[in-house]
């Protein structure tokens, strides 16, 4: 049976949300386990790729842009205070894999500064929002950092409806 896993990590919050173990607790949560897996069944998808190599590399480009954001975010506050500038970047998908895209929104989350307001799957787009943005030569800039971010993400998990590096978004590529 493919549902183990999560009949066993739904096990495992039910202990946890009891606060202790005991043989009737960990039974009751197998038991609600089992009756919320069979009731609400999730599809079971294919897992990701493991590639430890740009998986390594990944988490070092994103441990490195979260000093240089945090700094950038710092200077930005301290020069500027409330006069601050900020904007809204059009980002062109390079996967057309919601997991993949949900993983890229989640890392661009990750670092201060920036975020992720809007997944446009019809047009491949992501919408950045982005701080410091005092010309469209910053904008490029949010664009081309956005772009390696999803190079990397890509590289170590994703492996459907990748581009050329062309730049041009799936929809523009068929």
């Amino acid at each position: 049976m493919k549902r183990w896993p999560q009949i066993l990590w739904l096990t495992v919050v039910w202990v946890l949300l009891w606060g202790y173990v005991t043989p009737t607790i960990v039974v009751g949560g197998l038991v609600v386990a089992l009756l919320v897996t069979v009731l609400f069944p999730l599809p079971v998808l294919n897992r990701l790729p493991f590639r430890p190599w740009p998986l390594l590399r990944l988490g070092a480009f994103l441990v490195a842009d979260l000093f240089r954001s945090g700094w950038d975010v710092a200077v930005e506050t301290l020069r500027y205070g409330p006069k601050s500038r900020a904007g809204i970047v059009a980002v062109p998908l390079l996967t057309d894999s919601e997991r993949v895209i949900t993983l890229i929104a989640g890392a661009a989350a990750l670092t201060p500064g920036s975020f992720v307001l809007q997944i446009d799957r019809a047009g491949c787009v992501l919408y950045v929002y982005a701080l410091g943005l005092r010309s469209a030569a910053d904008a490029e800039q949010t664009r081309a950092h956005m772009r390696r971010l999803q190079e990397r993400v890509v590289s170590a998990v994703g492996v459907d409806g990748v581009t050329p590096t062309d730049g041009r978004s799936p929809a523009e590529a068929t």
